[in-house]
């Protein structure tokens, strides 16, 4: 069983599910490249809000790339899950080469989807946070902790789809989290889309362009 055929279709349902959530017109939603950023452009269009990107990158086990042993974020924030990283002994040097590595790209791509310009100013404002799905978390947790350095009035996680442990321990660190979907078995995000490809940086640029800056 599929939620949605792609990510279009996924924003605009979630999209409409926020329109009686969201108060006022001063909030600023913010994808998470890559795959987050189609979902926003839907959410953001319905809302009438702005839309930018938020950078955060997972810092993956070397061998075993998928697996999430921390997390960066623009701004300068490195989280790690210590869990992982003592189960697997996982020594500092080799968590800062990869903390390395993945700062390279993640500032490279701000400077693509973003150029010149500046880290939207939130002060003040609700941020929405918006991703095509949820498995461990770890991007997300790092977007919302780098976003309350920003000061903004509201913190809220939105995703179509999400495993049901992963949203609950958002609850603490976000001001509302909202999944639309939470099934049991949960392996990938993927697997609750029929049309799941890779999102390229040019599809983000393209999107954002649409958009007008916030």
């Amino acid at each position: 069983m599929t939620y949605f055929k792609d990510r279009t279709e996924a924003g605009l349902k979630l999209g409409e599910s926020l329109k009686e959530t969201i108060e006022g017109d001063d909030t600023v939603v913010l994808g998470l490249p890559r795959g987050g950023v189609p979902v926003a452009y839907e959410v953001a269009s319905i809302l009438n809000a702005p839309l930018d990107v938020f950078m955060v990158r997972k810092l993956g086990v070397p061998g075993q790339e998928e697996l999430a042993m921390g997390s960066i974020a623009q701004g300068g924030l490195t989280l790690l899950n210590e869990d992982i990283v003592r189960t697997m002994d996982i020594p500092s040097r080799v968590i800062d080469k990869v903390a390395e590595v993945e700062k390279v790209e993640l500032e490279r791509r701000l400077r693509k989807y973003r150029g010149s310009r500046e880290t939207p100013d939130v002060s003040g404002k609700t941020v929405l946070l918006v991703d095509d799905g949820l498995a461990t978390g770890a991007s997300m947790l790092a977007a919302i902790k780098a976003v309350r350095k920003l000061d903004p009035r509201k913190v809220i996680a939105a995703v179509p789809v999400a495993a049901e442990p992963t949203c609950r321990r958002l609850e603490s660190e976000a001001d509302k989290v909202v999944c639309m979907h939470t099934p049991g078995q949960f392996s990938s995000v993927g697997q609750w889309y029929e049309n799941f490809p890779q999102v390229s940086d040019e599809e983000v640029c393209e999107l954002m362009r649409e958009k007008r800056p916030v």
